[in-house]
């Protein structure tokens, strides 16, 4: 059985527009930080280490997203993310967003490649994140 990543998500002013649900840009934010989270709590290994110290980075290069419900100020989400494909450099992996009552607020699907950050090319998963990234693909 496989793991699934979770994190809340706490919806503030910052992320909503003038009608006071949240601004589509912002759920791109709010994804990255998801993916974040993911790396540093899950995989062992946080964006500063990666960025900073390694020389290494996990963009996104592909994503497709469906908003299924709007979420307004105060709504306190959980995310949801499960890989659901690994290859050599990368990752594709689904968020989904759920409200309090375990509704679909958002379902994304990304696909993550491990790269040089200076290069700017796709190298192979380092080992150690690829066992745990691992842990959380689905069968």
């Amino acid at each position: 059985m496989s793991l699934v990543f979770s994190t809340p998500i706490n919806i503030r002013f910052a992320h909503c527009d003038p009608a006071g649900i949240v601004f589509y840009p912002r759920y791109f934010e709010l994804i990255n930080g998801v993916v974040e989270d993911w790396c540093a709590q899950a995989l062992g290994m946080s964006f500063h280490e990666m960025h900073m110290v390694q020389g290494i980075g996990l963009p996104t290069v592909h994503i497709e997203t469906d908003f299924v419900k709007t979420s307004v100020m105060g709504d306190e989400l959980i995310a949801e993310l499960r890989v659901t494909k690994l290859g050599r450099a990368s990752a594709t992996v689904e968020i989904l967003m759920l409200g309090q009552e375990q509704d679909l607020r958002l379902k994304a699907q990304l696909v993550l490649v491990m790269a040089q950050v200076k290069a700017r090319k796709a190298i192979a998963l380092p080992v150690a994140l690829r066992e745990q990234m691992q842990k959380y693909l689905t069968a």
